[in-house]
């Protein structure tokens, strides 16, 4: 919730900066999906790896699929960490009237970015990776990624929705703690298994995917 230390970033994960307080670019959705994606396990494609592929090719192969993970989760990366941002300001009194009175469509919008009605999400789930030792880490990286969105930070946000309206809701209070531990469980995850691909290429310091750490601090925290 927002009084909630952020935590610090792990290895291997650079910092996620707060977007600012405008319109998100991504695509907007009139209609989302009403209720949360309880678990989703993504069903991820695995391609043949050459067993001449060497190893600066297996990085490169492995660094090219986790920017396609980046690039599919970007939108609903920003849109948690928008939601965040609002909610924080919000319980704090300082949301301002114009942002106030945008919230809920703001909101609405936050939520289909980390729904599968956005296509981005979908192709998410379905990112192909090379059937290598390192591919099957990567793998696990595009399945604990789309939980992040689909289930975690989705679950962030519809919870945030019902906060903005009735700001003692018992039940929607328990639901964003939860999903903030979730959230934070699975991008160390995240971490450790991409940890485990850069092992198994010899140490290859592959990127992260840029997960934030939610919540976020406020602007008058950092």
């Amino acid at each position: 919730m927002s009084n909630v230390t952020s935590e610090a970033a792990p290895a291997g994960e650079p910092p996620f900066e707060l977007p600012p307080l405008q319109r998100a670019w991504y695509r907007r959705r009139a209609v989302v999906v009403g209720a949360a994606v309880a678990i989703v396990l993504a069903i991820t494609v695995v391609s043949d790896l050459p067993q001449h592929t060497s190893v600066p090719q297996q990085i490169q192969q492995e660094t090219t699929v986790i920017q396609a993970i980046h690039n599919d989760a970007n939108s609903c990366l920003y849109a948690a960490s928008e939601a965040f941002h609002f909610y924080d300001e919000e319980t704090k009194g300082t949301l301002s009237s114009a942002n106030r009175a945008d919230l809920p469509g703001f909101l609405t919008d936050d939520q289909g970015a980390c729904s599968f009605t956005n296509n981005s999400i979908f192709d998410l789930s379905n990112i192909e990776v090379p059937g290598s030792a390192a591919g099957n880490d990567i793998g696990e990286v595009v399945n604990t990624v789309t939980l992040w969105v689909t289930s975690d930070a989705l679950a962030a946000i519809e919870a945030i929705m019902t906060l903005t309206k009735d700001p003692t809701n018992t039940a929607a209070l328990s639901a964003l703690s939860s999903a903030e531990r979730l959230l934070a469980s699975d991008r160390r995850a995240v971490t450790h298994e991409i940890g485990a691909a850069d092992k198994a290429l010899g140490g290859a310091s592959l990127p992260g995917i840029g997960l934030p750490s939610l919540p976020a601090p406020s602007a008058s925290k950092s």
